[in-house]
């Protein structure tokens, strides 16, 4: 066996291990490694004259920073836990792929230890030596069977062999691609960190009447956009009736109103904006993609005029945040860090467009 074999079968052995590793660790395989302990971004500090408005925006911005970084470490979350999967079939080819040649390698061995038995003359060469014209034909045909089966065995390991060594290289490729996923999803959950950090500190730098007044201005702020919302006459176009599995997913949402926001999470207790609606339309028996990003990106689209309980909302121009519209001009989501699942006007915050799962 040459230098290269013996280096996959090194590989292999090393894959085989990763088979309990990753399916016995699940996503614990996934996680990152721990990061430092944030630190909040320079200047986040307090507006001069404790000016709340400017407060409001700082805020608004903070956690939108974080949303964004959610969706990003969302995704990551994602694809690490596909290349897992992925790595860990792999693996199990190759365990497949082992035995199978090592059976071969007993055949063939076989093969020549019956040989050396006979003398080490090839079936050929007996046959020549027989006198016996009709064991002469038998032979013969035992001859052409024996030269196709030593054929189609070297053909077979031959085969073997070569999906072995695909089976690596596709293997060390997912490595590389499961290393960049988990350095991309430590990343963003530091970064939702350093922003959640940043946002709570400037909130504790306020006195309890002054974050009555923020979240005085903050419902100001949502009822005005609201109002705007409403006055285009957006609701005399919109249906209220929904699908059988629309229905379902409002419920499911409904359901949840009260439960914390919480980065990353998809329920049962606990839920981050994409989590909610991923859950609500999985409870309704429709699997749909994990961020807002992604839903907003490869769902249906429809016009907001026709939209319907159950279709997905997708606010700002990132599409960082998701929510879904229940009826008479209202949605139901998981707004940020520090609030919990609730109702609020559907054109409360600047609408990118509408999608709809299981068009």
């Amino acid at each position: 066996m040459g230098a290269g074999k013996r280096s996959l079968i090194a590989t292999a052995v090393g894959l085989v291990c990763a088979v309990t590793v990753l399916s016995g660790a699940g996503t614990a395989f996934a996680a990152p490694a721990p990061t430092p302990t944030p630190t909040p971004p320079p200047g986040v500090t307090l507006p001069p004259n404790k000016d709340l408005e400017a407060v409001h925006k700082q805020l608004e911005k903070l956690y939108h920073d974080a949303a964004v970084a959610t969706d990003a470490y969302n995704a990551a979350e994602e694809e690490t836990e596909r290349q897992s999967t992925e790595i860990v079939e792999l693996a199990r080819e190759i365990v497949k792929g082992q035995e199978r040649l090592a059976e071969l390698k007993d055949r063939a061995g076989a093969a020549a230890r019956a040989q050396y038995r006979s003398g080490g003359l090839p079936p050929e060469a007996r046959l020549w030596l027989s006198d016996d014209p009709q064991a002469w034909l038998d032979g013969a045909g035992r001859v052409r069977q024996g030269q196709k089966g030593t054929k189609d065995l070297l053909a077979e390991m031959t085969r073997t062999q070569q999906d072995l060594e695909q089976y690596a290289q596709d293997a060390s490729a997912q490595w590389k691609k499961l290393d960049t996923s988990r350095k991309a999803k430590a990343a963003a959950q530091k970064k939702i960190k350093e922003q959640i950090a940043a946002a709570e500190k400037l909130e504790s730098q306020l006195k309890k009447a002054e974050k009555e007044r923020l979240a005085e201005l903050e419902r100001e702020a949502a009822t005005r956009a609201q109002t705007t919302w409403l006055g285009t006459g957006i609701l005399d176009d919109i249906a209220d009736k929904a699908t059988a599995q629309g229905q379902k997913a409002v419920q499911f949402a409904t359901a949840q109103i009260g439960k914390p926001y919480v980065w990353g999470a998809e329920g049962p207790d606990s839920f981050d904006c994409s989590g909610m609606t991923s859950a609500a339309w999985a409870a309704a028996g429709v699997t749909i993609p994990r961020t807002s990003q992604q839903q907003w990106a490869q769902l249906t689209r429809v016009d907001v005029k026709d939209m319907r309980p159950g279709d997905l909302i997708v606010y700002f121009d990132d599409a960082s945040h998701i929510a879904m519209y229940v009826g008479d001009g209202s949605m139901v989501h998981a707004p940020r860090p520090g609030r919990t699942v609730t109702i609020a006007g559907a054109g409360s915050m600047p609408i990118l467009g509408v999608v709809r799962p299981g068009a």
